[in-house]
């Protein structure tokens, strides 16, 4: 019932306590409140006056008294806790996932117990279930970037409340994403309506599911469009292997180049600044992202935005729902993009 052992070196009641256990009722004493009261103050609910609240505070102090959260879950059946397992936390779209994830779960009361994962594989996987079981989580959040679970190597654990983020598995499970497709597509089309013959493409690692969506639009809008496809350059989502392809890209017949994200699409732009190609007067670069630096790049970036809030919000309200409500459906719910036009991009050079 809330009970926890107390070390306690000051005289009066918390001297008469030593050695013993401090219950929520040694805490009603103290306060001059009923048991019920104390409860509602350490769950945090509402119904409590402030000076009351204070009252109880300070003899929950006093007396080193500290809610017994594994007593309480039990009694809920729930421990308001959701496990996120995250294989990269140096990617722009994971750590501001996650970000968002946490903030929208704690306005639901929610506390988060994040587990990195080194190596995406099936033992990693399933390890990160089982250490998440023991810390106690009512669901779990799982934040892929590479093919695991939509290509079946990793099956995750039946009975699991589970989001899956960046997958293509939603025939199984309930997947939240950005529409990679439909941002690619909007950031070629933009190129192409500005009169740009063709638009090449500085792609991300080949194992990550974004970075293959991104790729297929790409290749599929310039097909559409009866547009010549251009050689695939591919990077490692750094500003680095951006650079190294702009160096190549500077030495090719390129007017428009769309990067895969916003750190190689800078990258990129300081190759082309070094080699003397102009942004946007000789080529044009858009991006993929809208990190909040891409407005001060050189040339400010056009990039496509992704919506990183509304997808934490939505793997949140999706779990959520799993715990609450039943015949939860797998399937994929996908976050629009929007492009967002500034000043790296324009009309092609004249011949």
């Amino acid at each position: 019932m809330g009970e926890v052992d107390a070390d306690l070196g000051n005289p009066g009641h918390a001297g008469r306590r030593r050695g013993k256990r401090v219950s929520m009722a040694d805490v009603a004493e103290l306060a001059g409140v009923s048991s019920q009261t104390v409860s509602r103050v350490s769950n945090g609910q509402p119904g409590v006056i402030d000076s009351t609240r204070q009252q109880v505070l300070n003899a929950m102090r006093e007396l080193g008294y500290r809610p017994n959260s594994a007593a309480r879950a039990l009694k809920r059946g729930e421990f308001r806790a959701i496990g996120v397992i995250l294989f990269s936390l140096s990617s722009t779209g994971n750590s501001r996932t996650l970000e968002a994830i946490a903030n929208h779960a704690r306005t639901k009361g929610y506390a988060i117990t994040l587990i990195p994962v080194a190596m995406p594989t099936e033992g990693a996987v399933i390890g990160a279930f089982s250490r998440l079981e023991e810390l106690a989580v009512d669901a779990i959040i799982v934040i892929m970037e590479v093919h695991l679970l939509d290509a079946a190597v990793v099956t995750l654990p039946p009975g699991v409340h589970v989001v899956v983020v960046d997958s293509d598995a939603g025939d199984r499970y309930s997947v939240v994403d950005t529409d990679q497709a439909d941002g690619a597509r909007q950031a070629v089309r933009h190129l192409l309506d500005l009169g740009h013959e063709t638009v090449w493409h500085l792609a991300g690692p080949e194992d990550s599911f974004a970075s293959q969506r991104r790729t297929w639009a790409w290749r599929t809008t310039l097909a559409e469009a009866g547009c010549p496809v251009p050689e695939l350059l591919r990077g490692d989502w750094s500003a680095i292997s951006g650079y190294d392809a702009g160096l190549r890209l500077a030495d090719e017949p390129c007017t428009a180049v769309f990067a895969a994200n916003d750190q190689m699409a800078l990258g990129l732009l300081r190759a082309f600044s070094e080699q003397g190609r102009a942004v946007p007067g000789d080529v044009s670069v858009v991006g993929f992202d809208d990190i909040p630096e891409a407005a001060s790049f050189i040339p400010p970036l056009t990039t496509i935005h992704q919506d990183f809030a509304e997808v934490g919000r939505r793997c949140v309200e999706g779990v959520l729902r799993q715990l609450h409500e039943t015949g939860a459906q797998a399937g994929t719910d996908l976050v629009p993009t929007r492009l967002v036009v500034r000043q790296s991009t324009g009309r092609p050079p004249r011949r």
